[in-house]
Order: structure tokens, then C-alpha cells, then sequence
């Protein structure tokens, strides 16, 4: 896909009214917010509790990408229409394979069970990186072939289910698969670009279900540290 002038690639607009972008804006703030808190208790609490090394990583390779993909979505969507913009758009979509294999990556160290749990998080980081590589070099390519991958990606986890999903608590595997119903859902307003503030109800739907995922995680940490 070419680009035009100022770097935005063709075919992508971004023509939303002010009071659109306000609350977008208040969705991101509130994201950012929590997520920086939630990762900051999170790690605490896996630092005190007595997990393995491995698994104390895991859970700040998780806290990172929530960080990073909760920011960088709200530096991108904030940011005056520029240069500049089209490259943090880069980021914000990259940084949703980060954030897929970040989630992956504490629950298997945490609960899984030999090699099929170990392969399913390597395809996963493997596919995240590819994706990484795409949006990073290939910018405006395949966005809607993307949307699939991510939900594809999101999903991986039946493959292995005994081996992981199946290990989690009841509470950590409900909060799991309410995460993974309300990314998919979101996805439709994601593509209804005609609907009045349209972006606002994706990134909120987008935080909910990022919350659902943080309670597995925490579930998790918890109850392997008690």
C-alpha cells in the first residue's frame, strides 16, 4: 500500500469531530491510568508472593505490554493529525501482538503443563513478532487480515486447553473468556466507521476486556503465590 504525503497510508482517514475525540480521549485516560496502577500492584504482588524467577518474568513481560500497548494507543489517538501520527498508528497496532503474547506468557509459566503449553506460547510469540514486523514495515497492509490474525491469536489458547486454560481457576478462566466476548465484540464497531463515536465505544470495549484479562492474570498470580 503506498503512502501519501504526509506518511498516512492510502485509504486510512481520520475524520472524527471534536467531541468524538474528547471521549476517546477521557476512554484512553482512564485506561492509561489504570493500567499503570494495575501493573505497578501487580508485579508487587508477584515479587512478594514466592514465585519462581520464570514466573516473576512472565508477569513483568505482561505488565510491560500493558503499559506500552495502553500508552502508546493514547499518544497515537491523541495526537494531531501529522507525520508523526501515522507512525505511532505503526506502534498501536503492533503493540496488540505484544500484548496478546504478554497475556499468553505469565499464564503458561504459571499453570502450564509441558511441552504442548510451552509450543503454544512460542507459535504465539513467533506469530506476534511476524505481525510486529508487518505493522512496523508494512504500514496500512492487510489491517483487515490483521483484525483476524488478532482475534485468531487471542483464541490459540483452546489448542492447548488442558495443557493451560483448563488449568486455570474458575473465576481467572471465566474472567478469560469474558475478555476474549468482548475483544470480539468490540471488533464490530471497530469496523462501523459511520456510527457516532465509534472509536470511543471500541477502545471502551477494548479496555473492558483488558480488564477481564488483568483479573485472570492477578487471579492467577494470586493463587499460585498463596
Amino acid at each position: 500500500m503506498l503512502l501519501a504525503d504526509d506518511g498516512r497510508p492510502t485509504g486510512v482517514t481520520w475524520n472524527y469531530t471534536r467531541k468524538e475525540i474528547l471521549a476517546d480521549g477521557a476512554v484512553h485516560v482512564v485506561g492509561v491510568a489504570l493500567g499503570v496502577a494495575g501493573a505497578i500492584a501487580i508485579v508487587v504482588i508477584a515479587a512478594l508472593s514466592p514465585l519462581s524467577l520464570l514466573e516473576r518474568a512472565g508477569v513483568t513481560i505482561y505488565a510491560a505490554g500493558l503499559v506500552s500497548m495502553l500508552g502508546v494507543s493514547a499518544t497515537y489517538n491523541m495526537w494531531p493529525v501529522s507525520r508523526r501520527k501515522w507512525l505511532l498508528r505503526r506502534a498501536d497496532h503492533a503493540l496488540i501482538y505484544l500484548m496478546i503474547a504478554g497475556t499468553y506468557t505469565p499464564l503458561v509459566a504459571l499453570v502450564g503443563d509441558g511441552l504442548p503449553a510451552w509450543s503454544l506460547l512460542g507459535t504465539v510469540w513467533l506469530v506476534a513478532a511476524i505481525g510486529i514486523a508487518l505493522k512496523l514495515l508494512l504500514p496500512g497492509r492487510y489491517d483487515r487480515v490483521s483484525i483476524g490474525l488478532y482475534l485468531t491469536l487471542g483464541w490459540s489458547g483452546v489448542v492447548a486447553y488442558d495443557e493451560v486454560i483448563g488449568r486455570l481457576g474458575s473465576d481467572a478462566l471465566w474472567m478469560l473468556a469474558l475478555g476474549g466476548v468482548l475483544y470480539s465484540l468490540g471488533v464490530v464497531f471497530h469496523v462501523w466507521r459511520s456510527l457516532p463515536y465509534q472509536n470511543a465505544i471500541w477502545h471502551a470495549f477494548v479496555l473492558a476486556a483488558t480488564a477481564c484479562h488483568y483479573g485472570t492474570v492477578m487471579a492467577t498470580v494470586m493463587g499460585a503465590g498463596a
